[in-house]
């Protein structure tokens, strides 16, 4: 896997190149992230395909288990009026987690690509196995399909920085 010729973090809002993806159903996540890992892809931004399936696999254990951080109030306050948009747009980039959500979502230590297809596949599992979803820490109470729909658009959004070759 090639990845950016600097040690300069990407700006993802300007990358250009990106794929346009666009999943129906949670299979879809998988089945993309396993053409993926079979190599060779060209990342287009600041993570490697193992942190991008951590990333992932992290935020649906969230849903299934809970978050140990919310949302500033303001941010909570907000996001009801902007959750539909989430769930049918593919997210923008550029997005910055911190703090809490950073620690729970984002891996500290760089993730090889097997590593993190395993903790996918394993996640992903449970995700069609277990009825349970957590509020969300921004949009507070939501459904399964909800919690699925967020899911596919999240995915679209960091999958589409990895363009097979």
């Amino acid at each position: 896997m090639s990845s950016p010729t600097t040690n300069t973090p990407v700006n993802t809002t300007k990358v250009t190149g990106r794929r346009e993806l666009h999943f129906t159903k949670l299979a879809d996540i998988q089945a993309e992230a396993e053409r993926l890992a079979a190599g060779p892809v060209r990342q287009l931004g600041n993570w490697t395909l193992g942190q991008t399936f951590s990333h992932l696999a992290r935020t649906m254990k969230m849903s299934l288990d809970g978050s140990d951080f919310r949302a500033p109030w303001y941010i909570r306050l907000l996001a009801p009026l902007l959750k539909n948009k989430f769930l049918r747009q593919t997210m923008k980039p550029g997005f910055k987690l911190t703090g809490d959500a950073a620690r729970q979502l984002v891996a500290e230590v760089p993730v090889p690509t097997p590593d993190g297809l395993d903790d996918l596949r394993k996640t992903m599992d449970r995700m069609n196995c277990e009825p349970q979803r957590h509020p969300s820490p921004v949009f507070g109470p939501m459904t399964r399909e909800e919690w699925d729909q967020l899911h596919l658009r999240h995915s679209e959004m960091h999958l589409s920085f990895f363009v097979p070759e």
